[in-house]
């Protein structure tokens, strides 16, 4: 009787894996089924079951979620002819398996896409499920520790949670992350906002309300709207309160100050309308401007508070405030193997509406101690419920440990810029550096910062190609840097200063070899001698690399790196759209580059130019 068991068990077991391989395959070639319904596909997805799901799991249990990990479904009334989307998101460690289990118990394995952490998610789709009812039970090490009910046909809507807490700022960065989620090698960019949400593969919650509500809807925010419309989108879809507040600019020696608080609670009365999405947006985009982000690290009266350098805190969905007042949002740790480097990957919009992904580093990550702006990491301002019901944004000290949010921290006030970034390299690349994929990282972010110009450039050239007797006026002084229009639009003042910094970062690494040797793995040589052979490496590799741009003619025109380090003192001056784009490159008059230029800024705006030249030669952006 005991070999008889004994050959039972191993059958199951190639059962098991055929089921297995026979499921991988299906997922391989774009399917994601549901529960199978003829009878051999049963038995398979009985052993699989039996073989793979622990007796913990097997037991009646009641659904429910308690712990750290959460499970979350889309749309909220799925239906047995659409597809379901599972996100298990945890806070307290990875979750390694999904399982659907339907009314009869049976159990099959989900195919899942994982992501982070902290926080971890794994996500996955099915299709085609019949009507009933199902439990997506999520499990650790063979340990259940999540269960969430899934009916498919019902008329019952799922119950939305309706205030922020842990379990919901873990989604909010899970849905983040899996947003922007693409290879680190890709270049991402998008003309807006808009075919990022209306990506059904990647917005977890497209269609979330089952209303249609993503068809046509225009999203076109700014670097300072994005982190602001994306958690509006959340809190709309999710059923959540939302809050802003009117805030000044600052000045050179005070940082911005806001009102109260206008907290909206439209979305937790139940499920809204596209139209209602966007009268509330629109209340946050005419309410939010740079300042917003700039407050004082101090300030209570805020939407963002400034939080601890830890991979703990900064999670996906953390917003990065310049000094100078461009935003960005966290969407991606890439964490460092033996063979790759660690990323630390962000989103920012521009003034065209577009949207690019960036990886942090100095270039695009600015940090500076002055007087009138607190830079740094920030976390969204929480609204908790008070005992009347209304909702009320928590104080500095109520933050400071907090269980539930990233907790108040004034450490990044302590930083001097050399140090934040030493900080944050330990972070990204934990175990250090070797000199020469230090050097390759910093090459391939500012390559990357030149190919987003590119784009930003010739976005100009196109609206010229479509107005061609037109002239943008130029404001006067600091207002080439935050102004409305067509300047504001086309003009690249902020990030032609952002590219004088970031060749000077790429030039200054020798030396920072030295400086901060204890992020750099040394190999046995000393920190002199590694100084030396990376500037000889260096000579090389902006010889090897390249870049492309289109010139007026419509001809392409390639540029080395090297190149394009050597014209940066013309950058001094390349960020009017009324010039040509071969003069916005540095191309000079009389070589075959500058041939085919058309056109001009004027003397009088040339003349402000050259005033302005020692903001951009001094890499310091001025106050209004």
């Amino acid at each position: 009787m005991e070999k008889i068991l004994i050959a039972l068990k191993f059958s199951n077991i190639r059962s098991y894996r055929l089921a297995s391989s026979l499921y991988a395959a299906k997922w391989n070639r774009g399917y994601l089924p549901g529960l199978p319904t003829q009878p051999t596909s049963y038995f398979l997805v009985c052993l699989l079951a039996w073989a793979s799901i622990p007796a913990a799991l097997a037991e009646n249990h009641s659904c429910e979620e308690t712990g750290g990990t959460h499970i979350w479904i889309s749309p909220l009334t799925p239906k047995a002819d659409g597809q379901v989307k599972i996100m298990s998101v945890s806070t307290d460690g990875p979750v390694s398996e999904l399982v659907l289990i339907d009314s009869q118990g049976r159990r099959m394995p989900m195919q899942s896409r994982r992501r982070g952490g902290p926080p971890w998610s794994l996500v996955a789709a099915l299709d085609g499920l019949n009507e009933g009812d199902y439990r997506v039970v999520a499990s650790r090490d063979g340990e259940l520790t999540a269960c969430h009910p899934l009916t498919i046909g019902g008329s019952d809507t799922q119950e939305r949670p309706k205030v922020w807490g842990l379990a919901t700022e873990a989604f909010y960065s899970a849905w983040i992350e899996e947003l922007f989620g693409a290879s680190p090698n890709e270049n991402l960019s998008f003309p807006s906002l808009e075919p990022v949400l209306r990506n059904t593969e990647h917005n977890f919650l497209h269609n979330y309300l089952g209303l249609n509500e993503d068809k046509s809807l225009p999203l076109t925010p700014d670097c300072a709207d994005l982190p602001y419309t994306l958690r509006a989108y959340f809190a709309w879809k999710v059923g959540l309160p939302i809050a802003s507040r009117a805030c000044g600019r600052g000045s050179a020696n005070a940082p911005p100050h806001c009102e109260a608080a206008t907290v909206n609670t439209e979305f937790t009365h139940g499920i809204s309308s596209q139209s209602d999405f966007k009268e509330v947006n629109r209340q946050l985009a005419d309410a939010v401007h740079s300042g917003s982000a700039r407050t004082g690290l101090e300030d209570e009266s805020t939407d963002l508070y400034p939080i601890p350098l830890s991979r703990e805190t900064l999670w996906p969905g953390t917003v990065y405030a310049d000094p100078y007042g461009h935003v960005l949002v966290l969407v991606e740790w890439v964490p460092q193997t033996a063979e790759r480097p660690g990323i630390l990957l962000a989103v920012d919009a521009q003034p065209d509406n577009s949207v690019t992904r960036k990886q942090f580093w100095e270039g695009t990550f600015l940090f500076a101690n002055v007087a009138g702006a607190g830079p740094g990491f920030k976390a969204f301002r929480p609204l908790a419920r008070t005992t009347s019901g209304d909702f009320q944004a928590l104080a500095n000290d109520e933050l400071v440990d907090s269980p539930s949010f990233a907790s108040f921290s004034l450490e990044q006030d302590q930083l001097s810029p050399d140090d934040f970034y030493a900080r944050l390299a330990k972070l990204v690349n934990p175990s250090g550096l070797d000199p020469k994929q230090a050097y390759e990282a910093t090459l391939d972010a500012l390559v990357e910062q030149i190919e987003t110009r590119v784009t930003s450039v010739d976005n100009g050239e196109a609206y010229f190609r479509n107005s061609p007797d037109n002239v943008i006026p130029m404001p006067d002084g600091a207002a080439i840097f935050q102004t409305v229009g067509p300047w504001e639009d086309y003009s690249t003042p902020s990030r032609d200063m952002r590219l004088i910094i970031a060749i000077n970062v790429l030039n200054g690494l020798p030396d920072k070899i030295v400086r901060h040797s204890e992020l750099f793995v040394m190999n046995d040589i000393n920190p002199e001698q590694a100084k030396t052979e990376i500037e000889q490496y260096h000579a090389r590799r902006v010889q090897e690399r390249s870049i492309r741009y289109t010139r007026t003619d419509g001809s392409p025109w390639e540029l080395s790196v090297a190149e394009v380090l050597a014209r940066k003192p013309d950058y001094e001056m390349t960020y009017n759209p009324n010039d040509c784009i071969e003069m916005r490159w540095g191309a000079k008059p009389g070589t075959e580059e500058y041939s085919t230029c058309r056109r001009r800024a004027s003397a009088e705006q040339r003349a402000k130019m050259e005033q302005y030249r020692i903001w951009f030669r001094e890499v310091r952006r001025p106050t209004r």
